[in-house]
């Protein structure tokens, strides 16, 4: 990733009216954007449409395009980020499990010799962490931010702590402390 202060510092620009730092900002977090979004789409199902250059370019005009609104930092931007990332995913799966789109139906890839199933089961997935990660945020939103950085965004672990400000280690713990408490809401 880039350093902290030269992102902080575009934004700044952007937010003081520089027209050039608008264009240099996209620049600069743009493979940053794309390296996040090819590791969560290699996390998706095999059958998934949305593909990273897609899901970056969906998820910078949700942010405001050329029309950057104010961030704050770096943090502030990448966590709009992520969680842009998030909803276009769950919005993504949604629609993918929605009955008038053979929601619950197994496809089958007639060029696959074996006839290799592609089952709806990665959607739920997502479906039921984005619930359950609305329900960790009303209960702890800074565990809740890790998910979405580390879960929807691709962030390691590390990178996410220097966009929330936090140590590392308290970002794996609030990581595992997460994961825990995920897997209990979405077993129940």
């Amino acid at each position: 990733m880039s350093q902290p202060g030269e992102i902080t510092l575009l934004l700044q620009q952007v937010e003081a009216g520089d027209a050039t730092a608008n264009h240099r900002l996209l620049e600069l977090v743009y493979a940053q954007l794309h390296a996040l979004a090819s590791s969560k789409m290699a996390r998706e199902s095999p059958a998934h449409t949305l593909q990273p250059t897609a899901l970056v370019h969906e998820a910078w005009l949700r942010l405001g395009g050329d029309a950057q609104p104010t961030w704050h930092n770096r943090a502030h931007f990448f966590g709009a980020a992520a969680e842009a990332m998030r909803r276009i995913l769950v919005e993504s799966a949604r629609r993918k499990h929605a009955l008038r789109h053979g929601g619950g139906q197994v496809r089958v890839d007639v060029d696959d010799p074996l006839l290799a199933l592609a089952t709806p089961e990665a959607a739920a997935q997502v479906l039921a962490v984005h619930d359950a990660l609305d329900r960790l945020a009303v209960h702890d939103a800074r565990k809740a931010e890790v998910v979405k950085m580390h879960y929807f965004a691709g962030l390691t672990l590390e990178e996410a702590a220097q966009v929330l400000g936090v140590s590392e280690p308290t970002a794996k713990r609030d990581w595992a402390y997460a994961r825990a408490w995920l897997f209990r809401e979405i077993e129940t």
